[in-house]
């Protein structure tokens, strides 16, 4: 399915994002003007057309956004590898419900191409843990997707 294009999340992807996913962010760097990348969980679709994404209220991802709006999530999920592009904005300076100090960002989707490389696919999905209070993890976890979800 390599270099297909699409302009909103196709069902199989939108899936992928109804719950907490490992994904790669990619904005402009506000001060270098080159690329930025940076890893996060908290990622939901609110829609076909639109991603919300929450990061701490310091994150540089914050700063970049203000400066240029253009960004890329790299996601990997059913057995291919997506590049998703738009515009980002800060919707909620403070995600309300959450005790972090976090903001929550939506992305425009204005592309959803297949970047997989061509006569592949891949066979085993990222797989990360948590390192610090697994218990305490899971209920921030819990207490942010459903903040995004109500916003």
């Amino acid at each position: 399915m390599a270099n297909q294009v699409e302009h909103s999340l196709f069902p199989d992807l939108y899936d992928c994002f109804q719950s907490e996913r490992f994904v790669t962010l990619s904005t402009v760097d506000f001060e270098t003007g080159g690329p930025n990348v940076s890893a996060i969980s908290w990622i939901y679709a609110k829609d076909e057309t639109s991603l919300l994404f929450a990061v701490d209220q310091k994150s540089r991802i914050i700063q970049n956004i203000g400066q240029n709006p253009l960004t890329v999530v790299n996601v990997i999920a059913n057995g291919s590898t997506y590049s998703i592009s738009g515009k980002s904005s800060v919707l909620l300076p403070r995600l309300e419900g959450v005790p972090l100090k976090v903001s929550l960002i939506r992305l425009a989707i204005h592309e959803v191409r297949d970047v997989m490389f061509y006569g592949s696919k891949i066979s085993v999905e990222p797989v990360y843990e948590k390192t610090y209070d697994k218990s305490a993890a899971e209920r921030l976890d819990r207490q942010v997707l459903e903040a995004m979800k109500k916003a």
